[in-house]
């Protein structure tokens, strides 16, 4: 298996379901702009993703060019949160920086859309970090726009000690 960052001039870019054998790649080129390896994050990451049960509506997408990863996408369709109804949630996306305007994040897009699609899903969501510039220019070159839904977040305190006041 040859390194992610061998990517030198791309041959067709094939996308399909994520395969166990592929995690190596994933691991590595998340690794590569994370600056973190996640081992044991993206073997739960597959069990949840990338294991396809009979109409399941969770999806572990790769991008595979010259024999190698070069990028990957996950999504699943939410069903009736806060009143919404079912649509298509991204959650994860990256395209090796050496094979990025290449199409690639694109493809990725247009097949979980067409997954989407077919599960009879009209709208398609994503959640980054506002300084996540990268990303956002991704999706906004897409014809993505802000939503109707409104993020709200709070920062936790740590969970009290046993036998706390609030454990009596």
């Amino acid at each position: 298996m040859r390194a992610a960052s061998d990517v030198g001039s791309l041959n067709a870019v094939e996308v399909r379901a994520a395969r166990r054998a592929d995690l190596d790649e994933v691991v590595a080129l998340d690794a590569k702009v994370t600056g973190i390896e996640k081992h044991a994050y993206w073997q739960r990451i597959y069990r949840r993703y990338g294991i396809a049960v009979g109409g399941d509506q969770r999806h572990f997408l790769v991008a595979v060019a010259n024999d190698r990863i070069v990028g990957f996408m996950i999504g699943e369709v939410r069903d009736w949160e806060f009143g919404s109804p079912p649509c298509g949630w991204v959650f994860a996306i990256d395209v090796d920086p050496q094979a990025r305007q290449r199409g690639i994040g694109t493809l990725l897009l247009d097949a979980m859309s067409a997954k989407f699609r077919r599960a009879g899903v009209r709208q398609l969501r994503t959640l980054l970090s506002r300084e996540n510039t990268l990303i956002l220019s991704f999706f906004r070159s897409q014809g993505m726009m802000a939503g109707a839904l409104i993020p709200l977040e709070m920062e936790l305190s740590p969970a009290p000690a046993a036998n706390g006041p609030r454990d009596r």
